[in-house]
């Protein structure tokens, strides 16, 4: 149960600590948002509970395929506010084309994936 809460302040910690720094300078905290903390935090924690080499090398492949997708919130989100749409229409339009993007890539993957 430690662990477990470990895990979550430290996660907790640099999503408001990116949040906090980007309240200063936006470049500082985009920086520390587009670290794949995420992923080295999930690899870490995967690695203390036991998780097999092969298993955690297949978790980051993984990512690599879905990081492609999730660029499409980058890209549609600032693309709509700077054209006059409101915060959660456009947040919410990047949010659906991720979700699509996520679906396509995962179609793909599974399509071209051996059995």
């Amino acid at each position: 149960m430690i662990q477990f809460a470990v895990k979550v302040l430290v996660s907790a910690l640099l999503i408001a600590g990116a949040s906090e720094l980007a309240r200063r300078s936006t470049l500082a905290g985009a920086l520390l948002a587009s670290l794949p903390l995420t992923s080295v935090l999930a690899m870490i924690w995967l690695w203390q509970d036991g998780a097999a080499p092969e298993r955690i090398a297949d978790f980051a492949f993984s990512i690599l395929w879905l990081v492609l997708p999730s660029l499409l919130l980058f890209i549609i989100t600032p693309l709509l506010l700077r054209h006059g749409f409101g915060f959660w229409v456009s947040l919410g339009a990047g949010c659906v084309a991720t979700v699509l993007g996520y679906a396509a890539s995962v179609m793909a993957l599974r399509a071209w994936a051996p059995p």
